[in-house]
């Protein structure tokens, strides 16, 4: 079984980032609430404990049973772990008299404990935490201190537990990366086998032990999610694959013609269908962002549903979810809340008789790409952008109209044209055109208007979990607005986003 680090989640803003962490070591790891611990098999080599945005001296902290890995698997504890681990054990955690936030250096370092081995003193490190760690449990000791924080680190060698105070998955913590390696490596004596090659290997063969002879059917998106696993599916089964494109109306202009054109040297069996009339026709009258989320997934299964009527014996749903889906569509007491729904997360509903299958569940959008890299997928599909499966649906902000989308399927087409020509496409992650629910007051020629606004976005990001407004040019905005305002009846005013995420989100609905 593939070797992998558990990392049990108690709701920090981090987690995701400790799982990045690790997978740019080569180590698989899986986030799992705190709350549902899954098997403890001999695959899991260590146990991280994430932060939380509660504290350990609540009535009702969030707390487990180690009970299966105390002592058995290397424990690591960050920020609320740690505290936890201290808190439950015999330590003692109190709130802190210099609140500590941001960066701070160690002005201690045990340079013999394994876990900071080639960390320095005066290596920098991200704080976040309003509680602080008192006393720390009998027969442990201190390996890291700050000028603040006493007990920065601690280790219980012989049992391999360690909890840290800051945290080495962000950026800003310049040591983090090697104290999860000494972790993974040193510790929990992981190999570091997990690569493009391997999951591609180890996917093709489960999918063929999974599927054997029976029949997929699988909704191609354009975008590099639904390719990839068209293309690890196809090596699998060959023939028994069929690929369905849908038309949902809320594609980008032309995108319908030129991603089936696209897929033509491929090899894979694709059908397109046009069912822009039941999407407009299930989100009419339909303002509240998640209930067009649920239309339009419910509407892509009766499209599939219809379609898979006509391929005999089909028994499988491939879909394209990929791991951020997962996670920000997880709810459980505690530590995650919903952010929002995945139309390609949460299973089938009774009536549909297909199994789902999902091969890139449990990778971060830039994984898929080296994934696609290795299946030797063409550039122009694996360089897009990331296009949300809803579509132009959750980019124009309250009810759909077929004048709304043809407005930003214009103005879009602009944007993304103009990235491109411009030599700016490769250097953002993302771009969209956002179609606001509010007009403004402008002048053309001598008239006075009332029209529409525009919001553009572009991000920089590798997973999707975090990103960075992109600094386009002064000039290319410029240009980009006025080409929009003078070519795009309807649009009198357009604004660039410059909100990161967190806090914001990435599509603004």
């Amino acid at each position: 079984m593939q070797e992998q680090i558990l990392i049990l989640d108690f709701g920090s803003q981090f987690t995701q980032l400790i799982a990045r962490r690790f997978r740019e070591l080569n180590i698989y790891c899986e986030i799992h609430p705190y709350n549902k611990i899954p098997e403890i098999t001999s695959s899991i080599k260590g146990v991280v404990l994430s932060g939380s945005p509660h504290s350990v001296r609540e009535d009702f902290a969030p707390n487990l049973d180690l009970s299966t890995i105390k002592n058995k698997i290397p424990l690591l504890g960050i920020c609320y772990g740690a505290q936890l681990l201290s808190h439950f054990y015999g330590g003692e955690v109190g709130k802190s008299n210099s609140r500590e936030y941001g960066r701070a250096n160690l002005n201690f370092v045990d340079s013999n404990d394994v876990l900071l081995k080639s960390i320095s003193i005066n290596s920098q490190v991200w704080m976040s935490h309003g509680d602080t760690i008192l006393k720390i449990p009998t027969g442990y000791k201190v390996i890291a201190s700050t000028q603040d924080v006493l007990i920065a680190a601690f280790s219980l060698e012989k049992e391999k537990i360690y909890g840290i105070q800051f945290h080495p998955e962000v950026y800003h913590s310049s040591d983090g990366t090697q104290l999860l390696k000494n972790f993974a490596f040193n510790i929990c004596n992981c190999i570091g086998d997990w690569t493009p090659n391997s999951f591609v290997e180890t996917s093709i063969s489960e999918l063929k032990s999974t599927i054997g002879e029976d029949k997929v059917i699988l909704g191609l998106s354009g975008g590099v999610d639904s390719s990839v696993a068209a293309l690890l599916l196809h090596k699998a089964i060959g023939k028994n694959l069929h690929c369905i494109f849908v038309d949902n109306g809320l594609l980008r202009k032309n995108e319908f013609e030129n991603v089936l054109k696209s897929y033509e040297n491929i090899g894979l069996n694709v059908k397109g269908v046009d069912a822009k009339d039941k999407f407009y026709n299930a989100l009419n009258g339909i303002s509240d962002p998640e209930k067009k989320r649920k239309a339009i997934g419910k509407t892509f299964i009766d499209v599939f549903d219809e379609e898979s009527k006509h391929i005999n014996d089909a028994k499988w749903l491939a879909q394209g979810t990929i791991y951020p889906d997962v996670i920000e569509s997880l709810s459980v007491k505690g530590p995650s809340a919903t952010i929002k729904s995945h139309h390609n997360v949460g299973g089938l509903p009774d009536y549909m008789k297909l199994k789902v299958v999902e091969p890139l569940r449990s990778l971060f959008k830039d994984e898929v790409r080296l994934v696609g890299k290795s299946l030797g997928l063409d550039e122009n599909i694996l360089n897009r952008h990331p296009f949300p499966g809803p579509g132009l649906a959750i980019r124009i902000l309250g009810e759909i109209t077929l004048e709304k989308i043809q407005i930003i399927q214009q103005v879009d087409h602009i944007f993304i044209e103009g990235l491109k020509n411009n030599n700016l496409y490769n250097d953002v992650w993302q771009a969209a055109a956002i179609y606001l629910p509010i007009q403004s007051v402008g002048v053309m020629g001598d008239e006075r208007t009332y029209e529409n606004v525009i919001a553009l976005r572009a991000v920089s990001s590798t997973d999707g979990m975090t990103a960075d407004w992109c600094h386009l040019p002064y000039e290319f905005l410029a240009k980009i607005s006025n080409e929009i305002i003078n070519k795009v009846k309807g649009v009198n005013r357009v604004v660039y986003d410059i909100s990161s995420k967190p806090p914001a989100t990435i599509e603004w609905e």
